[in-house]
C-alpha cells in the first residue's frame, strides 16, 4: 500500500493509504476506517456492527441512526445488505467526511449525515430509529477514547432515539484501559433492557452490546451469508459469535 494523501483536523491526523483494492485511513498507525473494492470484512469491530444490527427481531431494520460514522466502513456493508433502508449519520469531524466522500466513496450510500456532537445532537433529535448504532469514540496519541461520561443520561437520549421495538448497539473496546467503562455500559444495558446480548469475533479487540426487548440470535445470522460472495467474507461472517447476558441479580 502506498500513502496518498495526509489531513490533519481538530480532532485527529489522518494518513490515507491506497492499493488497488483497499483504502484505509490510518490514525497513529492504527486502521480507523478500511474500504475494499470486492469485500467487506474484516475480523475486527466493524463486523461486530454489521451483524448486530441484522440481529433486530423480524427483520425491522429499515432505519438505521449511526452515531460515529469515520469512513462509512460499517454504512458500506449495511448498505450492501440492506439496499433500502434509510441510513442516518453523524459524525464531529466534518474533515474526516470529505475525507470519506473524496478517498472512500462516501456518497454513494446515500445516507444523511450530520456534523456535530453526537451527543449534544441526540438531545434535539425528534425522529425514531429501528437501530441506534453508538461508536463514537475519538482518537488520543496512544489510543481511542469515548469523549465525556458514558453514564445513565446518555443512555435515556440514546433509548428515546429508538422505536418500541428498536434495538440499540454500542461499541466497546475491551482489555487494558477499558475494563472500567465496558463494566459501567454493560451494567446499564441490563438496567434498561430486557434483553442484552454481545457480538464478537475472536481476533477483535470489540463487542458490540445490543439491547432490545427481543433479540435474534447468532441462528439468524446464517441466512445473510449468501450476501456475502468472497469466500473470506463467508469465513469471517462464520466466526462472529453471540451471546446473550444474565441480568442483573435481584437485590431482594
Amino acid at each position: 500500500m502506498q500513502r496518498v494523501d495526509i489531513a490533519t483536523t481538530r480532532f485527529q491526523k489522518i494518513e490515507v493509504w491506497k492499493s488497488p483494492q483497499v483504502v484505509e485511513f490510518r490514525v497513529e498507525q492504527a486502521v480507523h476506517a478500511w474500504r475494499h473494492s470486492q469485500r467487506f470484512l474484516t475480523g475486527l469491530a466493524w463486523d461486530n456492527l454489521i451483524a448486530a444490527t441484522l440481529l433486530h427481531p423480524g427483520g425491522a431494520h429499515k432505519s438505521v441512526l449511526m452515531l460515529g460514522l469515520a469512513g462509512g466502513t460499517t454504512f458500506h456493508a449495511l448498505r450492501h445488505l440492506l439496499p433500502d433502508a434509510e441510513l442516518t449519520a453523524v459524525d464531529i469531524d466534518g474533515e474526516l467526511i470529505e475525507l470519506a466522500r473524496k478517498h472512500m466513496d462516501l456518497d454513494s450510500l446515500g445516507c444523511e449525515i450530520h456534523i456535530a456532537d453526537a451527543y449534544q445532537w441526540i438531545k434535539q433529535c425528534r425522529k425514531r430509529f429501528d437501530v441506534v448504532i453508538d461508536d463514537v469514540y475519538l482518537a488520543g496519541k496512544t489510543d481511542v477514547f469515548r469523549p465525556g461520561t458514558w453514564d445513565a443520561t446518555i443512555m435515556t437520549r440514546l433509548k428515546r432515539l429508538l422505536k418500541p421495538d428498536g434495538m440499540l448497539l454500542t461499541n466497546l473496546v475491551r482489555g487494558a484501559g477499558h475494563r472500567r467503562l465496558q463494566s459501567q455500559v454493560r451494567t446499564l444495558y441490563r438496567e434498561h433492557f430486557p434483553c442484552v446480548k454481545e457480538v464478537r469475533t475472536p481476533e477483535g479487540l470489540n463487542e458490540t452490546l445490543c439491547g432490545a426487548q427481543h433479540i435474534a440470535g447468532a441462528a439468524s445470522l446464517r441466512a445473510w451469508r449468501s450476501h456475502f460472495s468472497a469466500p473470506r467474507d463467508r469465513t469471517l461472517w462464520d466466526q462472529i459469535s453471540v451471546r446473550r447476558l444474565p441480568p442483573l441479580a435481584s437485590s431482594s
